[in-house]
C-alpha cells in the first residue's frame, strides 16, 4: 500500500502461510484482517491505487518464475519467508519447514531475477538477529580486517541465536555468491524488532491494519509488553533482562524499504544497512511501558521470569545504523506519545486478547 500511494506500479504475492501458522499455533493478532485480496479490493476503494495481487507458493520456482515473468518488476521486496525465531525452534517439522521455506524462496528469487530480469534490484528482509551479540561494535554489514600484515573486507562474522535467524545468515550467503558471480543488485535490510499498528494507509480503514502479534511466536517484546499492560498481566522480562535490541516505528520500516528501493544498489553490489533508530535493553523497554501504561492508571507490574531463550542476558551492543539516515530516513522515535497511542488502540480491543497466547511455550533447550 505504501509503495502504491506512492506512485509506484505493485503486485504482491502470498501463500498464507504466516496466517496458517498463526491459526496452527493459536497466534492469531488482536485485530482480524480479511485475505490479501479483500485488503487489495478494500484498499482500492479507499485509494483509488489498485494492486495486482498473486496467490501462490513462491518456493514452488514454476510459481516464482511465472509471476516475475508476468510482471517484469524493476525491484522485487522479499519479505517471503517465515519469520518467526521461537516457531522455528519448536520441533523438527518447524524447522525443517523453515528451513526449506526461506531458503527454497530466496534460491528461487535469485534465480529469477537472473534468468529473466537480470537488472532487477533485490531487496532482502534480513534481521539483526544474524549478527548475534558480539563484544565488538556491528557494522553494517561488512568489516575490514587487518590479519598478517594484509587487509581485507568480509562480511561481518554472523553468530545467530535460533534456527530461523540462522536461515537469514544462509540467503545473505546466498545473495553474495551470486552479486560476486553474477553481478545481480541486492540491498540487504537487518531489521530489528518492529512495534506500532499505525500507517498513513493502515489508518484509512480497520481492514488495512498490519498484523499486530501479541503472542509468544510472532509477537515482538514491545507489543507483548503493550498488551500486558491492558490486560493486566505482569510485563514479562526473560530473565536478567539485559538482553539489548535495536527497534524501529512500523512507520519507519516503511520509509527504509521504500528508500532502498528508490535508490537501488549497483550492478554487482551487496548493499547492507542495519535497519533500526534507537536501542533499549528488555528492562528499559519495561520500565517505558509501565510509564506510560501508569499515566494511563494502568498500574503495571514487571515481572521476571525464566528465560525460555539460549541468548546472553548481559552483553555490549552497538550497532552502526548510518546508511538509511543518509538515505534520508526520518526516524520515529519511541516517545511516550507513540506508546500510548498504541495502548489506546489495544484498549479498543480489549476483549480479543486472549492471555493464553501471551506466555512463552517454547524453550530452545
Amino acid at each position: 500500500m505504501d509503495f502504491a500511494a506512492a506512485g509506484h506500479e505493485v503486485a504482491v504475492a502470498d501463500n498464507y502461510l504466516r496466517r496458517l501458522i498463526a491459526e496452527k499455533t493459536d497466534s492469531e493478532p488482536l485485530i482480524s484482517t480479511p485475505s490479501l485480496s479483500g485488503r487489495a479490493r478494500r484498499f482500492q476503494e479507499l485509494s483509488g491505487k489498485r494492486i495486482d495481487v498473486h496467490i501462490g507458493d513462491l518456493a514452488d520456482p514454476e510459481v516464482m518464475f511465472d509471476i516475475v515473468r508476468k510482471v517484469q518488476p524493476d525491484t522485487i521486496v522479499h519479505y517471503a519467508e517465515q519469520p518467526s525465531a521461537p516457531y522455528s525452534m519448536r520441533g523438527f517439522s518447524e524447522a525443517r519447514e523453515t528451513f526449506k521455506n526461506n531458503l527454497d524462496v530466496t534460491f528461487n528469487c535469485i534465480w529469477a531475477v537472473k534468468e529473466l530480469v537480470p537488472e532487477c534490484h533485490i531487496v532482502k528482509l534480513g534481521t539483526m538477529g544474524e549478527y548475534g551479540t558480539p563484544d565488538i561494535d556491528i557494522e553494517e554489514g561488512w568489516i575490514e580486517i587487518e590479519h598478517k600484515g594484509r587487509k581485507d573486507k568480509f562480511l561481518f562474522p554472523r553468530a545467530a541465536g535460533s534456527l530461523y535467524h540462522t536461515t537469514k545468515v544462509l540467503d545473505t550467503d546466498l545473495l553474495w555468491f551470486y552479486v560476486r558471480t553474477y553481478g545481480l543488485r541486492v540491498t540487504d535490510l537487518m531489521q530489528g524488532p518492529v512495534y506500532g499498528i499505525s500507517t498513513p494507509e493502515a489508518d484509512l480503514d480497520p481492514a488495512l491494519v498490519p498484523n499486530f502479534n501479541y503472542d509468544d511466536i510472532f509477537g515482538t517484546v514491545v507489543n507483548r509488553f503493550l498488551v500486558q499492560a491492558v490486560a493486566g498481566i505482569p510485563l514479562t522480562v526473560y530473565g536478567g533482562g539485559g538482553q539489548t535490541r535495536g527497534y524501529l516505528n512500523l512507520r519507519d520500516t516503511l520509509q527504509c524499504v521504500r528508500l532502498a528501493a528508490e535508490q537501488p544498489a549497483e550492478k554487482g553490489e551487496l548493499r547492507i544497512f542495519n535497519q533500526l533508530t534507537e536501542t533499549f535493553t528488555v528492562n528499559e523497554l519495561a520500565e517505558r511501558v509501565k510509564q506510560t501504561g501508569d499515566a494511563l492508571g494502568l498500574n503495571v507490574e514487571i515481572k521476571s521470569i525464566p528465560n525460555p531463550r539460549k541468548e546472553k542476558e548481559e552483553h555490549h551492543y552497538n550497532p552502526a545504523y548510518s546508511g538509511l539516515i543518509e538515505l534520508g530516513l526520518q526516524p520515529n522515535y519511541m516517545t511516550e506519545d507513540v506508546l500510548a497511542q498504541i495502548i489506546e488502540r489495544i484498549i479498543a480491543n480489549k476483549d480479543s486478547i486472549v492471555a493464553e497466547r501471551i506466555m512463552p511455550r517454547v524453550r530452545w533447550n
